[in-house]
């Protein structure tokens, strides 16, 4: 497979939430490109995480880093905007929470941000064939969303070498994110 640069994406789930702004200060001071925000409601996935209030407080001391904000929530077009004026330079929704996802996906980008699609574990990657060209980033669940400290599921990587002929046969730009259980030994499996 050929060579393509990593973007580290560290998750603010990992954070100690006590602690928060050293843990920033770590991230603004690692060479991480991105800083990973994953946020849940309790609705399309069980469990609820932070949203808004912490992420406007977050990318405010944020430095040079892309702020990845991954939606895990049901209607994710009601608060596209408000994520944008938060401070979230990228957006992904999830396609299975997304009936109307090439409009959602025009909303994102009409706000300014990257758009990103997410796939779950179960869903396959045929679903994005005919907007793969107007995503920024599709992010493949390694895990079952809503809870962290998950075993990566084996048959992700080869789900993403599918992806990746996807990408390359449309002539897309756009980057393939792996969330959950990803390790240094799995993460060179790829």
């Amino acid at each position: 497979m050929e060579n393509r640069n990593v973007i580290v994406a560290p998750s603010l789930l990992a954070a100690n939430f006590l602690q928060l702004d050293r843990e920033i200060a770590m991230i603004n001071e690692s060479e991480a490109g991105w800083l990973h925000l994953d946020v849940m409601d309790g609705r399309f996935v069980p469990n609820i995480s932070f949203g808004l209030p912490v992420i406007s407080q977050v990318t405010k001391i944020v430095r040079d880093k892309v702020c990845d904000v991954h939606l895990m929530i049901l209607e994710p077009e009601k608060y596209a905007e408000a994520f944008r004026d938060a401070g979230a330079n990228s957006l992904t929704v999830h396609a299975e929470a997304c009936p109307h996802l090439h409009r959602n996906i025009q909303q994102i980008k009409d706000l300014g941000m990257k758009a990103g699609v997410a796939l779950n574990p179960h869903t396959p990657i045929n679903v994005l064939e005919n907007i793969i060209n107007d995503l920024d980033l599709v992010l493949i669940m390694s895990v079952n969303p809503g809870f962290g400290g998950q075993k990566f599921i084996p048959q992700t990587l080869s789900k993403i070498r599918k992806l990746r002929k996807m990408i390359d046969d449309a002539g897309s730009e756009a980057l393939i994110e792996i969330d959950g259980g990803v390790t240094l030994a799995n993460a060179r499996r790829s």
